[in-house]
């Protein structure tokens, strides 16, 4: 296969900013050539939150989905000029949008049951910006499919990880946190993947509170480790119905937004235990769907490979690992990806995938009937 370049965008739930990667396909493994994090602008973020499952007005949401192609488009120049790569050579952007609304599973409206979901930042704004076509809107086909419209990373998950000997799980702590579980020597159909819960979300916004804006997540853990961790809260949390369905099952802003931070915050504990508690909330909700639906409590998975900005906050890492005794907990880099930019890379892969007309869900993941044909393509 000839190597091929193309581009991954990714703005997760957490709102913290863009992940903008250039990387080459058709070697092992894929080779990342450049790669910039871009915070929102703190307009952005708060024009983002202010529509993000919470009523707002049709028109900021239609001007922020034109806004944001405009920095998507900027660091995408940022990542070509790191990675010294010339634009019109990548062959496409793969472009996941901001989520601002997912309800994968079906709810009554309008006497109809309907799972929706919606990603702003307008692919034909982003392909005229940088010349380069532009897949877009990954979800809904999946959902068409009568998939939950997520996980949609496993299929890169499997490519990249999957292993005939060892069992592994490859696990996103983003603004909600994701599990991979691929069986050793496990064909695709085999893999199982979901969210378990909260990732940085909780604990972002936390931090957002107690410094009244002046920090948006708790760097290296450092708050954390200051406070106690409280169990019986932290068991109180896990006993949400959400930990016991069985997947495939999603979760965002709407379960771990704004109304769950203020429940917890009416607990009235320190700040630091607050903090503290959610973070091991965290680890141990990842803990609990491993051991639940990967197999994990009679075969513990030989590895736990992280990405996502929740590799860089020592605490949950400490706890997580705390949680997982029987599994080597790793960051990604020992497979040759950056934890940063994983997400980003694998949306450049799925939009490859997209041009070549190749189905890139997995069905067993998301619930969909069929494998599909994900994204909208945008040409310039």
């Amino acid at each position: 296969m000839k190597p091929v370049l193309a581009a991954g965008i990714m703005s997760g739930t957490s709102l913290d900013g863009i992940d903008a990667v250039v990387v080459e396909i058709g070697g092992a493994p894929i080779r990342t050539l450049g790669f910039v994090a871009a915070p929102y602008p703190a307009e952005v973020r708060a024009a983002l939150l202010a529509v993000s499952n919470r009523e707002t007005h049709t028109r900021e949401i239609a001007r922020l989905n034109f806004v944001l192609p405009e920095l998507y488009a900027a660091a995408f120049r940022q990542a070509c000029k790191k990675g010294k790569v010339d634009a019109k050579d990548v062959a496409v952007i793969g472009c996941h949008g901001q989520t601002i609304y997912h309800e994968g599973a079906a709810a009554e409206y309008l006497g109809r049951k309907v799972a929706s979901t919606l990603q702003i930042g307008d692919g034909s704004v982003l392909a005229a910006r940088t010349g380069v076509p532009v897949v877009c809107d990954f979800r809904p086909a999946d959902m068409a499919a009568g998939g939950q419209g997520a996980p949609l990373v496993p299929y890169v998950d499997y490519l990249l990880f999957h292993d005939k000997k060892e069992s592994r799980v490859a696990l996103n702590i983003g603004g909600i946190a994701n599990i991979t579980w691929i069986p050793a020597g496990a064909p695709p159909e085999e893999v199982v993947a979901f969210d378990t819960g909260p990732g940085n979300m909780v604990i972002d916004q936390l931090l957002a509170h107690y410094t009244e804006g002046r920090h948006s997540f708790d760097g290296d853990g450092a708050m954390a480790a200051d406070g106690l961790v409280h169990p019986e809260v932290v068991a109180e949390l896990l006993g949400d119905r959400f930990f016991s369905e069985k997947p495939p099952k999603t979760a965002g802003r709407e379960q771990y937004g704004r109304e769950f931070v203020e429940r917890l915050l009416e607990r009235g504990l320190s700040p630091e235990d607050t903090v503290a508690t959610a973070t091991y909330f965290t680890a141990a909700s990842i803990a609990e769907g491993i051991a639940r639906f990967a197999d994990g409590e009679e075969n513990p998975p030989a590895q736990v490979i992280v990405s996502g900005g929740g590799v860089h906050n020592k605490t949950l890492l400490r706890f997580l690992r705390a949680e997982l005794p029987e599994s080597e907990v790793l960051r990604c880099e020992v497979a040759g990806i950056d934890a940063d930019a994983k997400e980003a890379i694998a949306f450049a892969v799925l939009a490859h995938e997209t041009l070549k007309k190749r189905p890139s869900n997995l069905p067993a993941a998301t619930g969909a009937k069929r494998p599909a044909i994900l994204g909208k393509l945008c040409l310039p």
